[in-house]
């Protein structure tokens, strides 16, 4: 949740529908000093990648209501919004996000295909792909995060 109180927090104080990245970075960096210039460019990458900001014609815009959210008085972001989610976790996400199913739903999709499939012979990260390209969700990015997490 402290990622999209972050994300939101620009669109909110400004009362903005988009913002430009250079915008977007001030924000963060020098007007709310919550983080480096680097860590603001790293929280839009993020958040972009998740589906929480989209970017049309130069100008990002989150891509959930923002405005059922309650920015908390003196709220500043922890360093948690920064940490690396684990990359199944992830592509389940964006399965269930593609598909408009419960997250639960693509986990047992995933463990139905490594049973009655593969008869307990494959890895979750390689299930996932397979559903990931049965419904044409894009994976390319993780690939090689997906490789690191099956050798495990």
């Amino acid at each position: 949740m402290t990622l999209r109180l972050t994300v939101a927090a620009p669109f909110r104080h400004t009362r903005k529908t988009g913002m430009r990245k250079n915008e977007l970075v001030y924000y963060y960096a020098l007007d709310r000093k919550w983080m480096s210039t680097d860590q603001a460019n790293l929280l839009l990458k993020r958040a972009e990648e998740e589906g929480l900001l989209g970017l049309d014609n130069g100008l990002f815009s989150p891509r959930f209501d923002i405005t059922g959210l309650t920015l908390p008085v003196g709220f500043k972001p922890s360093s948690g919004i920064f940490e690396q989610h684990d990359v199944v976790e992830d592509l389940i996400g964006r399965i269930a996000r593609a598909r408009s199913v419960e997250e639960t739903q693509v986990v047992a999709d995933m463990n139905r295909i490594i049973r009655e499939q593969f008869d307990t012979h494959l890895l979750p990260p390689a299930a996932l792909v397979l559903l990931a390209k049965n419904h044409g969700v894009p994976y390319d990015d993780l690939l090689d995060a997906l490789k690191l997490a099956a050798k495990k």
